[in-house]
């Protein structure tokens, strides 16, 4: 065999990893000679020039910005409102400089972004409008500045490929409101990349900047500009809306219950402890007790969306210190179905109206973490208990008959409903007494069972709900027995003396909602600025 038919193994991978070398060092040059190049186009001026035309660019100055003019807010375009409709017409628009780049000494484009939205703007040199100065003041303004942008609406020839809306402005006059520092802590365009882009870069021997959690949440500020996440905040503001709005609908009555309590909620020991004037106090692990004892303040029917802390140390994917709690009570006549009749209802609802009204919201998620829409069904699927233990039996699977599912075995019988029920979303209800808290009403037909459910999306649980014993002397047994000292919600067991109607409720945590939904895979993602055991800052 000729030496040119023979291959050398080692020769061969050191030839692959040269082409990679010699690719990311091609883009390191490449991104240095555009450097280079927009400090060549703006270090011939002198910022000390004369300007006759000074007027029409700069610094806003501090007392402009201590509230001292009056002004119509209607002065101002929104970016998104930009469109063909307002060709050649003047606007002012304040935003984010997202993108500058300067083209020569004469041109310079800025992309100016707006709750989401952005817009090419063109600051060209012209004589009598816009001085070579104003030129250079826009080519060196820091990304993510605050400005305000006059100008005229055109309309290029070639479609705008940077920006969402399809116009341009020709900028006229152009102003700083905050200056943004010049070197961030976390590019934006790599805190908006995702993973599908990084992997492909690696795999085409480009290794790109990949943003990690904690670097985020360290500077959350910055994070929450991105598509994505402005994308999940919007989600989550639709979820709460939604919530109250079917509530409100069905004779339900929005209350505010206290977050300080003498006892805790729901027992054990995962509770933050503090003093409170001498006493010892500490804060709501939910509203259970109060949104309790509001039924029996007459309300007939009640919820409340509030901050649920909890202290236990859960370092999971899904658990976090402090939660916002979407949390519901009310009167039952005849059975605990009830409850789950408005859990089936309110929560179709709720996705039919994200899936209508946050196409946007959702496309943007889908671009940075691509997901699947949620599978659910018109009658939301129910299961006993016991029903779901044998499913997960039958394909070999034992569990505790009286324990609980762990994050395993939930996932799995999801998984097993998806594949026979075509759902996503269910409700596993009648589970073993022993696993609920001391408030559960147990099963009439079979103590060891209780009138509870619990509802699970994409194979976790995302709400917890039963009928509440509401007879005061059963209610002081049930809490001794799960190791609670009475006399710290005397109170609450009180509020049952003086007649109670049969009553239950449910609980569901509001960024578990989203995180699941948008198929996320870490409910830090969907909390503003999370709390967990690592982490109280900012």
């Amino acid at each position: 065999m000729s030496s040119s038919e023979s291959q050398d193994p080692a020769a061969s991978s050191e030839a692959q990893l040269s082409k990679k070398a010699a690719k990311k060092e091609a883009a390191k040059q490449d991104k240095l000679r555009r450097r280079q190049e927009i400090a060549a186009a703006t270090a011939n001026l002198s910022v000390d020039e004369a300007d006759p035309l000074g007027g029409n660019y700069g610094d806003v100055p501090l007392v402009e910005l201590q509230s001292k003019t009056a002004a119509d807010v209607g002065e101002w375009t929104r970016v998104e409102a930009l469109d063909g409709a307002l060709e050649n017409q003047a606007v002012l628009i304040r935003g984010r400089a997202q993108a500058i780049r300067p083209v020569g000494k004469k041109m310079a484009f800025l992309v100016i972004r707006e709750n989401g939205f952005t817009v090419q703007c063109l600051v060209q040199a012209q004589p009598d409008a816009v001085s070579p100065q104003m030129v250079k003041f826009a080519a060196a303004l820091s990304r993510e500045s605050v400005v305000d942008v006059e100008g005229v609406v055109s309309i290029p020839a070639a479609p705008i490929k940077g920006a969402t809306q399809q116009v341009e402005i020709q900028v006229t006059k152009l102003y700083c409101v905050s200056r943004a520092v010049p070197t961030l802590p976390i590019n934006l365009e790599d805190a908006a990349r995702s993973e599908v882009e990084i992997e492909k870069a690696l795999q085409a021997g480009e290794q790109l900047v990949r943003v990690n959690q904690d670097t985020r949440l360290n500077f959350r500020v910055l994070d929450v500009r991105t598509p994505a996440n402005q994308g999940i905040f919007r989600i989550q503001s639709h979820v709460g809306n939604a919530f109250r709005q079917f509530l409100l609908s069905e004779g339900f009555v929005e209350i505010h219950t206290p977050k300080l309590i003498a006892g805790s909620s729901e027992g054990g020991a995962a509770v933050f402890r503090l003093d409170y004037k001498g006493n010892p106090a500490c804060l709501a692990q939910s509203p259970q007790l109060h949104k309790q004892m509001s039924i029996c303040g007459d309300f007939g029917r009640v919820f409340e969306i509030g901050p649920v802390f909890r202290a236990e140390d859960s370092y999971t994917h899904r658990h976090l210190c402090e939660f916002t709690g979407l949390d519901v009570e009310m009167e039952i006549k005849k059975h605990y179905f009830e409850v789950m009749d408005i859990v089936d209802r309110l929560f179709v609802a709720m996705f039919d109206s994200l899936n209508q009204n946050c196409k946007k919201d959702l496309e943007a998620v889908g671009c940075q973490y691509p997901f699947e829409p949620l599978k659910y069904l018109r009658h939301t699927l129910r299961l006993t208990y016991e029903e779901g233990i044998q499913m997960l039996k039958d394909v070999g699977i034992e569990i505790e008959p009286f324990g609980d599912l762990n994050t395993e075995t939930e996932r799995k019988l999801g998984q097993l409903v998806l594949e026979k029920y075509g759902t996503e979303f269910y409700i596993l209800h009648r589970y073993p007494l022993a696993v609920r808290p001391f408030y559960t009403m147990p099963c009439y037909d079979d103590p060891a069972y209780s009138n509870s459910f619990d509802v699970f999306i994409r194979g976790e649980e995302i709400i917890s709900g039963a009928q509440r014993v509401h007879v005061p002397e059963y209610l002081e047994q049930r809490a001794a027995a799960c190791g609670i000292d009475v006399k710290t919600i005397s109170t609450y067991i009180d509020s049952f003396r003086y007649g109670a109607p049969p009553h239950g409720g449910f609980g569901v945590g509001l960024e578990r909602v989203v995180m699941l939904f948008c198929g996320l895979n870490n409910i830090r993602k969907t909390s503003l600025f999370p709390r967990d055991p690592l982490r109280i800052a900012p």
